[in-house]
Order: structure tokens, then C-alpha cells, then sequence
């Protein structure tokens, strides 16, 4: 082959036997054709492809770098092409040579054979610029290869030419490929197809540009100069990350692999579907660069040993040349650089393909709560559904890119096994088995490992599902004085994940003494062995520095990976555990949409019933049960969550309810009127029957679902504004009142839940919201139960009665007041789950059944009034298309509001620049001073030691040959100070990631516990629970398992890399002349990214809330979402949160890329100048001392990185420390307790005094209350009343405290807004506050002649009782939720259950006061919480009662039974009454007329119904209860 194929003296090599070079036959041959075949493959393929699935962008070219780039192709296949020629025209040409240069004109042009047209690079060009934006990665990739070998090429022709022709041309060839290299690198951003793309940075970025990361560096700059924000980086990751398409790849795999497995008798595998999914093509591309990567980290150490048989040459007669030494140096410099890049390649592959699995996840999750059942919705509760979501799919996120590492680790072990071998011989393989023997050790921490944070991920599902719970009904634990109660229910399961994190703290304590002690350990078996009988014949070995110190950097690469196993198994099974808890959810059941026979248009035939059901049997359980057994009452919201007692059905149901008819169901508390709406939604299971729903469906649910936006939005609710159509649904809705009292109308946002809006108001818009979907069917849900006597007359006339807005529409109206019974078309009588009567309003009476029983009872004169005289005008008499004037006043009356109210929930704060000193001290703070200093003591002699260690060695490679010791003795030292060293690194650890970080972690939260029940409840009116979750969840799992980390690798690495530059100083003193440039580059990237990286970091925790709180909101409103037909909206909206937060976890992940490259490579300018140095002081330095110095240097490449990443970390995960210290400095409420001494049994008496009071919901609002002054005498029973927002409901929180008095100090001193004062743009609204009538003093209540402002909050709550408008229930037993601090006997309990007429059914459930309620107790009827609730306000033995609203959401006959009860049992206590129904508040001694916050009218309900003027008189009459008095 030399003679024929090269015909060159020097022959094919591949090295010269002359030169330190490579021969050129193997260039031309290698470097040259090689690249050129591979090339011309791959343009081929890439043409079709382009062509077969590639669409044309159509933004034009870009002329100015296609023409020139055209261009240098053409002269080099013309420069190629004549230097072909000329070498086939010599008489000894090489064929070599020949074919290299025509095999690159065919790659960089093209040929024709035939009719057969191959294209390359030239015709690719011309694609590439059709099809992308960016430059060719296949172009691109050629010119890089071309010019590297032709560089290599050019220096042997410039040796072993004489300045032929050829060599000249094959200069004028590379430097047109650097010309063209240039052109095609060239950055596109300011091109204008760029400009005009709406693609992604990372999509725009060439090859070079996503190698080194440089697509970010706009963002880095930008960084670096100024705040960053979230608008800042939008668009950055790639398109196939997205929701849209990774859950449609994924889902669609899922669904035939559930199908396949099922039909096989097996159970799906999650886990292994996702990683299926990504293909065999993509797991082909990231092993191979896993392997590349794991495979460059060997050359140095290879290098290194060449490195030093360079050295060790001019101790003898033959020193190797100087260029020898030099070429090695940049080999090990070039090596660390390209490991570093393939490196950066691998980690962005599987960052994006994790981000992808946890997308694809989110929305999988994210789609399943909506399909739900009831039984399932019993095991998956929406605290549990969550944490799926923010914790299980976000372990794809930080655990994926570890798997990969399955394949290169056994790779790694064996190179490192096998060069081993080639140093020690035999005895390498001691220090392997040393660490095989540590192996089932490392797999039985593993275990524990898995085990231990299995359980941790538990206990915190149930801390925050108890979190949850109670920021979602705040306002009940602050009106109960219940926080001490909850936050001893939230510790104990804290404490037990402290627990286990103290545990998981001593497993990776051991751990670690395996880990950074195994290298130690191998060098001690293998050493002790090699110096024994390592040599031949088991003779003793040759101890020298090759051997010592390449064996040691041999030591460390094999140690990585074995080191790795037990991380990478702790996380590969951690997200087994996570998959498998996604997968035990993905499979849950579904609701069955068989069930119901369901058709989104009106039949045809008017006469057909839109609603037709037909001897059906529903239950909230999937099996029949045959036994006759108490229906159970879960009835109301039960359909919310399906949580229900598997007996609840209703049974025999045929019920048919014509087109346009107004069919009322009444019933008592729970006889199954809401279930009966849950089984026409699809809600509950058919067990038998049928039903038939025809039509689109509108739904009001009985507790009103409001979403967080602005009230416009909460009504149109996905649906197109119409102007015309939306003023008249608000009109008919009763809304324009309240519209006009909100700071900014109908654009004022309306908080989490409807947080500020009244309970009238919220079910109001929730009606208004039904309306406006124009459907065909109405179910609506008892909605006038919530609102004021008036405000139900005006409902009745303008939306729901018999000439609303909805008169032509099929309405089912559930209700429990009977005054309109006898307007609508058709009443449903329920009874035991069963329909007990049917019929007209006449034809029942004439029955004379049970509906006649009841009204009977309970009705009254209803009065007879004149439609001119009604104060609620009809739809009809008030046309929307109103008169300009009246849209003009209108519009001038809403500029005149002031918007800065307008958006309640404020966007979340993020801190900007550098995380402040004071940071780093809580953290310090919190884990103890005094274990941190203890831990960075440690961690000096550590360092001390390990190099110590070394320092052991280098002597003893010195001394060897002349030492009176023997092997003993050396090895003796050494070992002392490897076992001094392993239990070193044990201390450390423990100090830091137990005791430390565990008590940091303890004191961290429960400081950031207590601070968020200490918070006002204004706080909590603006503030999303998303948010506050995610101080819970995300941060303090960053405190909990992420910052201990932390801080370990900066306190390791930190005098890790201070003892290197130490030994490499020491070893060569002029290394240090390089020391000051290269830390300053240091320094420069680190604080250059760093203020970027900060902004990442906050603005992916900041992105993670919207998600969780749109997620939280879906779970609580998933009837109504499923039932208006807007599931995919929200699906979208989740789809686009989502996004949003894995394109800021990209933006972050690629940052820490964009560093780690230019760390790295730094580094290797270390390794290059300890080399350099090295070959340059050759014949001054001791190989051993080369060795320490070069195995410090490569060991440091990888320490600066891990430094500087720890770092950079450090101020990342502090970031979970600011976002709690951010709370802990919140203004907190009034303190729980005082030093005021108050009388025994205090308030003995019951008297309440009101005296010029006026309070307002938070700073800078207009006043709810306005100078109310009243007296309540001992024993009295005040009834108050008045319209909506009259300042009912604010009176009652005022007595509670909820709300403080206007200007007095506490109002002040917890307000945590933004002081108006400070405010040179708020001049304005503080000349108009001023106007305001409110005294500097608030003014005060009075209990039993106590201020009840110096009195400490707890004090005061729990010596009041209240039965609030919203019956809120906790999980938990029965007798938690009557009692939660365990102060009172059974017997009483039950007493109390008894007289709230809860007795029987209570005791009829499994276990009693035992039975647990479920997630905002959905396994009881609004009715039965409401019962609860009095039962609690029985067991307090206070002298003050507050019933707000507490009877509205029962029927007439309970709430007789209630009423009957208050008077007997609470008989001498004072009684404040809000209610709706006028009847309720009838027998109070006096009644209290509230108007727009002012007290109108105080009187006897006697004395304000004689005087006809009184608006007593006016609200009472249009109640229908004049007559009754």
C-alpha cells in the first residue's frame, strides 16, 4: 500500500519516522478523503430531507452572505480541481494526494453521471437559505473538519514541500475554506429573515453558537447592565419542548401502551414509555456524546504519562525534543476543552428532553383532573393532585440527565480499568476490587436511600395538603382563633420530615466518606500491593511519578463513576417512585361518558323535553348496592368532588322537563337536590335508567366559582364581548350597583376563590356568567339563597323568573325558599333520594301531601303589589340600547375611578441584583454560626490532609531508592492519614447536611409558618394561595435537600482549589505569573453571569406560581369548567403557563451551560500553563514533583467549575431564603395575646358597643364602615340587615377584628402595601382621601366595657362564637373539626350534634365522631357543614353570637328547626343575626338597617314596620313578610 497508494518515502505511518508529525499519505487520506466521503453522504442526505419534509420559510435571502459564500465554494472546487490535474500530470503522482483533492471538489461542488445529478454542498447551500434561518450545521460542520486537517496538512507540506505549485494552490484551497468558514459562521441576528422570524434564540443559533452557548448571551448581557424579567426571556427554548407537541407525542403513546398492556393482563410501565418515547435516534445521539465526553476524560491522564516520559528524558543520554513536550501540552489543553464542550452538548440534550417529559407530564395531569370520577377524586385529593405536579413531574426536570449515565459508567469503569492494568499490572485491580467490596455497601444506602425519601415526599403530601387547607379557608381558623391549633397540626408532620431529612443526612454522611475517599482507598490497596509484589514475578515494583501520579488521576476517573452509581440509583429510583405515583394517577377512573345521553343541540320537535330521565338510580359509588340502606346526605357540593359515602344515591328518578319550562326542586337539607344536578352533569354513576340531556348546559354551582380575573372576564368567561348582550345580562344579574362601588368597575380584578367580593355577589356573577353563555339548559343551584330579599325580587323578575332574561330557556332551579314557588312551571319534590311529588304549584297543594304540609308552615301572606310600584324594573322596561347621554355619563363615571385599585392580586415581587449579605446571615443564622465556622475548619485540614497525603508520596518516590524504611513504614503513614482523612470528611458532612441545614431547614420553616398565619387577611385578599404554596413546596424543598449541597461543594471545592493553586505554585513558582489574569477572568464570568443567572433563577421560581394557582383554581371549579364546554380553553391556559415555566427552567439550565463551558475551558488554560511550565523548567523539576504539580492541575479544571457552580447555586437556592424572608418581614396582625388584664370569664355580660366606628379592608380603599355607633344591651337578639354591600358581613369581621379600625395603629401597622405617602404620583387620591368624613380615630367596639383593641386577637376570637357564611370544613375527623385543641368530652359533642340536628346522621357513619372528612369537607352538604358549624358555636361557651348568613344554604323547615334551637340554647346570650331572609331576623329584639356602610335604622322590628318609609319596612315588604307581623 506505501508503495502503490502513497508512494512517499515516509510511507502511510500514521507517524513520520523523521518528524514529530503525521506522514502526508495518512493526512491526505484520513484528514482529507475521509471528511470528503462523509461529507458528501451527508449533503446528500440532508437535500432530501430538506426537500421531502422541510417547509420554505419565505423571508427572502440573505444575499450578502449566500453570493460570497456561493462564490468561495466555486473557487475552491476550481483551486481543488487544477491541483488535481497538476498532480495527475507529474509522473510520480500520489494517488493519495489525487484522490484527497478530488474527492473535496465533489463535496464542495457537485457531479453529474448521466441523467443522475448528485448535489452537495454548493446545491445544499441553496436549500439551506430556502428552508432555515440559520446557518447549515452540515455546511458548517465540513468547513470545521476541512480547515482543522488542512491546517495539519499545511504545516507537513510547509516541511516536506519545496514550494511546488501544488503546495501553493493547497494553501490558496485552505485559506478560501477560512474565507468561506468565516462567511458561514458569520451571526445572522441582524439579517432580515431573522428579524423577521418569530423563531427562538436557540432556533436562530448556529452549531458554534449552541455549542458554546452563545445564543444566551444577549440574555447574559443584558443581565449584566440592568434587572432581568420575565418578558426578558421568553421564547428562548425549542419548539418541540412545548406542550402541544411533547403531550401529543406522549399521550398518544400512552393511551395504545395502556391499551396493549391491558389487553396483555399487564400494568402500563410509565417510566419506560417515557424513555421509549424520545426514540431510538435520540438516545443514539445522547449516548454517543455521553460516551464521547466520558471517553476525551481519559486522553489527559494519557497525555499526562507521555507528559512525563518527556520530563523523565532528560534525566538520561536521549532527551526527547522540545516540540514533543510543547504538542502534549496543547494536546492535554485541547483534550479538556473538547471533553468540555461535548460535555455542554450532552447536558443541553437531556435538559431539553427532561423539560420535555415534564410538559408532557403536566399536561397529562393537568387533563386527568378534569376527567376525574368520584371514586377516584376520594384517593386523589386536588393537595395530593398538586404535589404530582410540582414535585413528582418536576424530579424529570433534575434527575433525567442522570440516567444516560447508565451507559457511559460501565464504559468509563473498564478504560480506567484497562489503563490501570497497563500502570500497575495486577495490582490495579486491587484498588478496583476495593471498591467492588464497597459496592453492596453503596447499594444498600441506595435502598435506604430511596426508602427514606419516599417517605419524606409523604409526609410533605400531607403537610401540604394541610397547608392547603387551611390558606383556603384562613379567614374561618383567624374567625375561630384556631392558628396555634393548625400550626401543631402542620409540625407534626414537619417534624417527621425533619426526621427523615436527619436521616437521609446521615446515609449521604456515609456516603460521602465513600465517595471522596475512595480514590485514597484504591491508591492504599493498589500501592501497597504494587510496592509489595507488583513487579515481575512478583518481585517488588518500581515506585516512580508516572507510575504514583498518573495511577492517582486514574484513581480519580474510575472513582467518578463507581462514586456516581449510588447518586445516580438514589435518583433513578426516586423517579421511579415519582412515575409510579403519575402512573397510579394517569390510570385512575374516569367519568364514563356513556353515562348520560348527551346532545349539544335542541331536538327538532319542541314537543321533545330537552331533559327526559327515565327510572334511573345514581350513586356517588360504581358498585350497585342492593340493600335498602339511608340515603346519604352528601348532597350539595358533593358533586365537586365526588368524595362521598358509596350509600348516597338517588333512586327511581323519571323526571321529564320541557322546553323553555321553569322547574323548581325543593327539599330538605340534604334529600339529594344537588345530586340530582350531579347526575345530569355526568357526576355521579348510573346504576340503572336512563337520561337524556338535549341542548348546550349552563351550571350554578351552590357555592360559586369564581376565577382570579377582572369581573368582565368572570362573566364573559372565554365567551366574545358583546356590548349590547353583556349590559343587559349585568342589569338582569343585579351587578350594576355593585359595579359601580368596585374601584375600577367591572375591570377591578377579582381575587382567588372571589376573596372580595360578598356572598350575594359572588353567586351573582356566577349567575351572570351562566347567562351570558346564552345555553339551552339552565341547572342553577339554589343561587338566591345567598342574596338579600330585594336583590332576590330582582333576580326573580330580570334573569331567572317568568319573564327574565332566561324566560325562553329550560331552567332547573333548586331552592329552598317557597315565595316563588307558585311562578314556575313545575315542582320537584326530593325526599330520601327519592322524587316524592311532581306537578304544578296548584295541583301539589290540592294533594295536600308533603309540599302542602310545608307551605302551610312556612309560607306567608305574599303581598300584592303593582308592577308600576316595583322597585325592580323588568327586563323589559329597561332597553339596553339606551340613549347616548346615558353611555356617556356612564363613561365619564367610570374615568372618574380610580384604577390603582383595580388589580387586587399584586403581580409577585422579584428581588433584583446580587443576594445581599444579610441573606447569607439568616441562613447562617437559622443553621448556626457555630456549625458553620466548625464546618469550613474542617473542610482547611481536610484539604490539609489530602494533600498531605500526596505530598507522603512524592517523598517517598524520592527517598525510594536511597530509604533504610521499608514498605511498611510509608504505607503505614499513609494509611494513618487516609483513615484521619475518611473520618474527617464524616464530621463534615454531618455538620453540614445534619445539623446544620436540618435545624436551618426547621427554623426556616416553621419561622415562615408562623409569620403566614400571623399575616392580616388583607394579605390574603391579594395574595394567590399558588403562590404561598410555593414558599411551602419549592423552596422549602430547595432549604431542605438543595442548599446543604450547596455549601458542601463550595466549602470542598473552595479549598480544593486553593490547595491545587498552592501545590502548583509551590511545585512551579513561575505559574504564578499566570495566577492574577486567570483569576481575574474568573472573576469577570462569574460576576458577568452571575447577575444574570440570580435573575433566572427568581424568575423560573416566579414562573412556577401562575402555574400552580391556575392548577389549584381548575381543581376547585372542574364541574363548571367540564359542563360549559371550556375544558379546552383552560387546557390551553395550563398549557401556556406551563411553557412558560420550562422556558425560564431552560433559560436557567442553559445558563449554568453558558458557565460551566467558559469555566472549564479556563481551566484547561491552568492544565496548558502547569504543562507548559513543566516541559519549559524540564531539566529543572523532578518528574514527581511534575506529576503532584500536573495531577492538582487536570483535578482543578474540574474544582474551579464546581467552585463556581457551587457558588452561583448558592445565591440560586438563597433565593428560597429570601422569598421566606420576604414573608417573615411581613406586617403581621395584632398580637394573639396582652398584658391587659381582663375580668374572670370575660365577657361576662354580653354588652357590645359600636361607637363612631370605621374601619376599611386595607390602606388606600374607600370605607366600608362609616361612624357606626349602636349599643347591643346583655341577653339582647339584634337582626341586621340592608342591600348588598350595605356593610353586613364587614361588621361582623370588624367585631372579630379581621378588619381594624380606620387610621388606628394596627390598621396601619399591618398594612404591607405600598405607603401612599411615599408616592409624589398619588398627590391626587391623597387629596381626595382627605375629603373623606372619618375622624384620625376609627373609632372602637366595646365588649362588657373593654376596648376590644388592647386585647390580644386569640383572646378575643375564642371568646366569641360565630357561625360564618362560608361553612368551612377541614380533613380530619369529626371531632377535630368540632374541637380541635381535644378539650371536651364525647358526651358533649354528641350533645352539641344533637341539638344542630346532626345526631342521627353522624352517628350512622362509620366510626362516629371518628368519621373523616374529607378535602374541604366535600363529603357533607352545604347544609350539614352550615349544622356543623352551629354545633361548634354550641360548644363555646361565649356570651356574644354572630350567625352570618348561616341559614342560607338550608331550607325553610331546618332553618326553622335552627332558629327554634338559637332560641332555646342561646337564650342569654347576645345574638347578632345577618340574614338574607327578612323571617329569620323577624322575632330579633331590634334590627339593625345598615346603607352603604352607615347605620340608617335601630329599632324594634315592630316600631320600623309602622312606619311604612322605613327601609325595614321597604326590604320586608318585598320579602312577602309584612303580613306575618
Amino acid at each position: 500500500m506505501s508503495s502503490g497508494y502513497c508512494r512517499d518515502l515516509e510511507g502511510w505511518g500514521p507517524t513520520s519516522p523523521n518528524r514529530i508529525d503525521l506522514t502526508p499519505c495518512f493526512e491526505y487520506t484520513i484528514l482529507s478523503t475521509l471528511p470528503a466521503l462523509l461529507a458528501i453522504v451527508g449533503f446528500s442526505v440532508r437535500t432530501w430531507s430538506l426537500c421531502k419534509d422541510g417547509t420554505p420559510h419565505e423571508l427572502g435571502r440573505t444575499k450578502w452572505i449566500f453570493w460570497p459564500e456561493q462564490g468561495a465554494m466555486l473557487f475552491t472546487v476550481a483551486v481543488l480541481l487544477v491541483r488535481a490535474g497538476l498532480i495527475g500530470s507529474e509522473d510520480h503522482y500520489s494517488p493519495a494526494s489525487l484522490l484527497s483533492s478530488v474527492s473535496m471538489a465533489v463535496a464542495w461542488d457537485g457531479c453529474c453521471v448521466g441523467t443522475f445529478k448528485v448535489i452537495f454542498a454548493m446545491s445544499l447551500n441553496v436549500f439551506e437559505h430556502r428552508y432555515e434561518i440559520r446557518s447549515s450545521t452540515a455546511i458548517s460542520c465540513y468547513y470545521l473538519l476541512s480547515l482543522i486537517s488542512g491546517s495539519i496538512t499545511t504545516r507537513t507540506l510547509s516541511e516536506v514541500s519545496s514550494g511546488s505549485t501544488t503546495t501553493t494552490l493547497y494553501y490558496v484551497y485552505l485559506g478560501l475554506v477560512i474565507v468561506g468558514f468565516a462567511i458561514e459562521a458569520w451571526p445572522r441576528g441582524k439579517t432580515q429573515v431573522q428579524q423577521k422570524s418569530t423563531a427562538s434564540s436557540y432556533e436562530k443559533a448556529n452549531i458554534f453558537s449552541r455549542f458554546l452557548f452563545h445564543y444566551l448571551q444577549h440574555l447574559i448581557t443584558d443581565g449584566y447592565k440592568r434587572p432581568l424579567q420575565a418578558t426578558d426571556v421568553q421564547g428562548m427554548m425549542p419548539p418541540h419542548v412545548k406542550t402541544q407537541f411533547s403531550y401529543t407525542q406522549l399521550s398518544q403513546k400512552w393511551d395504545r401502551h395502556v391499551a396493549k398492556r391491558v389487553a396483555k393482563g399487564k400494568k402500563p410501565f410509565l417510566f419506560g414509555l417515557i424513555l421509549k418515547s424520545f426514540g431510538f435516534q435520540q438516545w443514539t445521539y445522547v449516548v454517543f456524546l455521553r460516551i464521547l465526553a466520558s471517553g476525551l476524560a481519559f486522553v489527559a491522564p494519557q497525555l499526562m504519562s507521555t507528559l512525563l516520559d518527556f520530563v523523565s528524558s532528560y534525566d538520561t543520554e536521549t532527551p526527547q525534543p522540545v516540540a514533543l513536550g510543547i504538542i502534549l501540552a496543547f494536546g492535554m489543553f485541547f483534550s479538556t476543552i473538547g471533553s468540555s464542550i461535548i460535555d455542554g452538548q450532552f447536558n443541553q440534550r437531556v435538559v431539553v428532553m427532561g423539560i420535555e417529559a415534564r410538559t408532557a407530564l403536566v399536561s397529562m395531569i393537568y387533563r386527568k383532573a378534569l376527567k376525574l370520577s368520584p371514586v377516584a377524586k376520594q384517593t386523589e385529593t386536588p393537595g395530593e393532585i398538586n404535589n404530582h405536579m410540582s414535585v413528582d413531574c418536576e424530579r424529570w426536570n433534575h434527575a433525567f440527565p442522570e440516567l444516560p449515565f447508565w451507559f457511559s459508567i460501565p464504559l468509563e469503569i473498564c478504560i480506567a480499568t484497562w489503563l490501570l492494568y497497563r500502570q500497575l499490572g495486577w495490582s490495579g485491580f486491587g484498588g478496583v476490587g476495593a471498591v467492588v467490596l464497597v459496592m453492596p455497601m453503596q447499594m444498600w444506602i441506595a435502598k435506604h436511600l430511596s426508602r427514606a425519601r419516599d417517605e419524606k415526599l409523604t409526609a410533605m403530601d400531607n403537610r401540604i395538603r394541610l397547608i392547603n387547607e387551611v390558606l383556603s379557608g384562613v379567614k374561618i381558623v383567624k374567625l375561630y382563633g384556631w392558628e396555634s391549633s393548625f400550626r401543631d397540626k402542620i409540625a407534626v408532620f414537619r417534624q417527621l420530615e425533619l426526621a427523615i431529612l436527619h436521616r437521609i443526612g446521615v446515609i449521604f454522611s456515609y456516603m460521602n466518606i465513600l465517595f471522596s475517599s475512595m480514590t485514597l482507598l484504591m491508591a492504599l490497596v493498589s500501592f501497597s500491593l504494587y510496592a509489595t509484589v507488583g513487579g515481575p514475578g512478583f518481585t517488588p515494583g518500581e515506585i516512580n511519578s508516572q507510575t504514583i501520579f498518573v495511577s492517582i488521576t486514574l484513581f480519580g476517573l474510575v472513582n467518578r463513576p463507581i462514586g456516581m452509581i449510588s447518586y445516580i440509583m438514589g435518583d433513578t429510583i426516586g423517579l421511579l417512585v415519582s412515575s409510579c405515583r403519575i402512573q397510579d394517577y394517569l390510570l385512575a377512573e374516569e367519568l364514563l361518558e356513556d353515562q348520560i345521553d348527551r346532545s349539544g343541540e335542541l331536538p327538532q320537535d319542541h314537543s321533545v323535553a330537552p331533559i327526559e330521565i327515565q327510572d334511573a338510580t345514581f350513586g356517588w359509588d360504581k358498585e350497585h348496592r342492593q340493600q335498602e340502606q339511608q340515603v346519604d346526605t352528601t348532597d350539595d357540593t358533593a358533586k365537586g368532588s365526588g368524595t362521598t359515602s358509596a350509600d348516597s344515591t338517588l333512586r327511581n328518578i323519571t323526571l321529564s322537563v320541557d322546553r323553555g319550562n321553569l322547574t323548581a326542586i325543593v327539599g330538605r337539607v340534604g334529600q339529594g337536590k344537588t345530586s340530582l344536578f350531579g347526575a345530569m352533569i355526568g357526576d355521579m354513576y348510573k346504576w340503572k335508567g336512563t337520561i337524556r340531556m338535549s341542548g348546550r348546559i349552563a351550571y350554578v354551582p351552590q357555592q360559586a366559582w369564581i376565577v382570579n380575573a377582572t369581573l368582565q372576564d368572570n362573566v364573559t368567561f372565554g365567551a366574545p364581548f358583546d356590548k349590547n348582550k353583556y349590559e343587559r345580562i349585568i342589569y338582569g344579574s343585579g351587578l350594576k350597583p355593585d359595579i359601580e362601588m368596585l374601584p375600577a368597575g367591572d375591570q377591578t380584578e377579582i381575587g382567588e376563590r372571589g376573596i372580595n367580593l360578598s356572598g350575594g355577589q359572588k353567586q351573582r356573577v356566577s349567575l351572570a356568567r351562566a347567562a351570558y353563555q346564552d345555553a339551552d339548559i339552565y341547572l342553577l343551584d339554589d343561587p338566591l339563597s345567598a342574596v338579600d330579599a330585594h336583590v332576590d325580587q330582582h333576580l326573580w323578575q330580570n334573569l331567572i323568573g317568568p319573564n327574565g332574561l332566561l324566560k325562553d330557556k329550560t331552567r332547573l332551579l333548586v331552592t329552598h325558599g317557597i315565595h316563588h314557588l307558585s311562578e314556575v312551571d313545575q315542582i320537584v319534590v326530593i325526599k330520601d333520594g327519592e322524587i316524592s311529588e311532581t306537578g304544578k304549584y296548584q295541583e301539589l297543594l290540592d294533594a295536600r301531601n308533603a309540599f302542602y304540609q310545608l307551605i302551610q308552615d312556612y309560607s306567608v301572606a305574599r303581598k300584592e303589589k303593582d308592577e308600576a310600584d316595583c322597585e325592580a324594573e323588568t327586563i323589559h322596561e329597561v332597553k339596553m340600547s339606551v340613549s347616548s347621554i346615558t353611555h356617556q355619563a356612564k363613561a365619564e363615571k367610570l374615568d372618574e375611578k380610580v384604577d390603582n385599585n383595580a388589580d387586587l392580586t399584586e403581580e409577585e415581587a422579584m428581588e433584583i441584583g446580587s443576594i445581599q449579605w444579610p441573606i447569607y446571615k439568616i441562613f447562617a443564622k437559622a443553621a448556626g454560626y457555630g456549625n458553620m465556622l466548625q464546618a469550613v475548619a474542617l473542610f482547611a485540614v481536610i484539604q490539609g490532609c489530602q494533600i498531605g497525603t500526596n505530598i507522603w508520596l512524592q517523598n517517598w518516590i524520592k527517598v525510594a531508592a536511597t530509604s533504610t524504611h521499608g514498605i511498611g513504614y510509608y504505607m503505614g503513614i499513609y494509611t494513618v492519614l487516609v483513615v484521619i482523612f475518611m473520618g474527617l470528611i464524616f464530621c463534615a458532612s454531618y455538620k453540614i447536611i445534619v445539623m446544620a441545614c436540618v435545624q436551618a431547614a426547621d427554623r426556616l420553616h416553621s419561622k415562615l409558618l408562623t409569620s403566614i398565619l400571623r399575616m392580616p387577611m388583607n394579605f390574603f385578599d391579594t395574595t394567590p394561595i399558588g403562590r404561598i404554596l410555593n414558599r411551602f413546596s419549592s423552596d422549602i424543598f430547595s432549604i431542605d435537600e438543595m442548599i446543604c449541597w450547596t455549601f458542601f461543594d463550595m466549602f470542598l471545592f473552595g479549598a480544593s482549589v486553593i490547595g491545587s493553586l498552592v501545590v502548583i505554585a509551590t511545585t512551579t513558582p513561575v505559574f504564578l505569573a499566570i495566577v492574577p489574569p486567570v483569576f481575574a477572568t474568573y472573576v469577570l464570568v462569574m460576576s458577568y453571569y452571575i447577575a444574570a443567572s440570580r435573575a433566572f433563577k427568581r424568575i423560573e421560581s416566579v414562573a412556577r406560581s401562575p402555574m400552580y394557582q391556575h392548577f389549584s383554581e381548575t381543581l376547585s371549579g372542574v364541574s363548571t369548567i367540564r359542563v360549559v364546554g371550556c375544558s379546552q380553553r383552560f387546557i390551553d391556559e395550563n398549557a401556556s403557563r406551563s411553557d412558560d415555566s420550562s422556558n425560564a427552567h431552560f433559560v436557567w439550565a442553559m445558563g449554568n451551560r453558558w458557565l460551566n463551558v467558559r469555566l472549564e475551558c479556563l481551566g484547561s488554560v491552568i492544565v496548558l500553563g502547569a504543562s507548559v511550565f513543566a516541559v519549559l523548567a524540564r531539566s529543572t523539576l523532578s518528574p514527581s514533583m511534575v506529576g503532584m504539580s500536573l495531577s492538582y492541575a487536570l483535578t482543578f479544571t474540574q474544582d474551579i467549575s464546581w467552585l463556581v457552580r457551587g457558588m452561583c447555586e448558592s445565591q440560586f437556592h438563597l433565593v428560597a431564603v429570601e422569598r421566606i424572608d420576604e414573608y417573615a418581614k411581613k406586617n403581621q396582625e395584632a398580637p394573639n395575646l396582652t398584658d391587659v388584664a381582663l375580668p374572670e370569664n370575660w365577657p361576662a355580660q354580653g354588652r357590645l358597643s359600636f361607637k363612631s366606628y370605621s374601619t376599611r379592608y386595607r390602606q388606600g380603599m374607600d370605607l366600608v364602615l362609616k361612624k357606626v355607633s349602636f349599643e347591643v344591651l346583655p341577653g339582647e337578639k339584634v337582626g341586621i340587615v340592608g342591600r348588598t354591600g350595605a356593610g353586613k358581613s364587614s361588621l361582623t369581621l370588624a367585631l372579630f377584628r379581621i378588619i381594624e379600625a380606620a387610621n388606628s395603629h394596627w390598621a396601619k401597622a399591618s398594612h404591607n402595601g405600598a405607603d401612599m405617602d411615599d408616592d409624589v404620583a398619588k398627590k391626587a387620591q391623597l387629596a381626595e382621601l382627605e375629603k373623606v368624613e372619618v375622624e384620625e380615630d376609627g373609632g372602637s367596639i366595646w365588649i362588657d366595657g373593654i376596648d376590644i383593641s388592647t386585647v390580644g386577637l386569640e383572646t378575643l376570637r375564642q371568646h366569641l362564637a360565630i357561625i360564618p357564611q362560608d361553612p368551612t370544613l377541614f380533613v380530619g375527623t369529626v371531632r377535630e373539626n368540632l374541637d380541635p385543641f381535644d378539650q371536651t368530652p364525647d358526651s358533649e359533642l354528641w350533645e352539641a350534634l344533637e341539638r344542630a340536628h346532626l345526631k342521627e346522621y353522624i352517628s350512622s357513619m362509620p366510626g362516629g365522631l371518628s368519621y373523616e372528612v374529607t378535602q374541604n369537607g366535600d363529603n357533607f352538604s352545604v347544609g350539614q357543614r352550615s349544622l356543623i358549624c352551629l354545633a361548634r358555636a354550641l360548644l363555646r361557651k361565649t356570651k356574644i353570637l354572630v350567625l352570618d348568613e348561616a341559614t342560607a344554604a338550608v331550607d325553610v323547615e331546618t332553618d326553622e328547626l335552627i332558629q327554634r334551637t338559637i332560641r332555646e340554647e342561646f337564650k342569654d346570650r347576645t345574638i347578632l343575626t345577618i340574614a338574607h331572609r327578612i323571617k329569620t331576623v323577624m322575632d330579633s329584639d331590634k334590627i339593625l338597617v345598615l346603607e352603604k356602610g352607615r347605620v340608617e335604622e335601630y329599632e324594634s322590628p315592630s316600631e320600623l314596620l309602622k312606619r311604612k318609609e322605613s327601609l325595614f319596612f321597604r326590604l320586608a315588604e318585598q320579602a312577602g313578610e309584612v303580613a306575618s307581623v
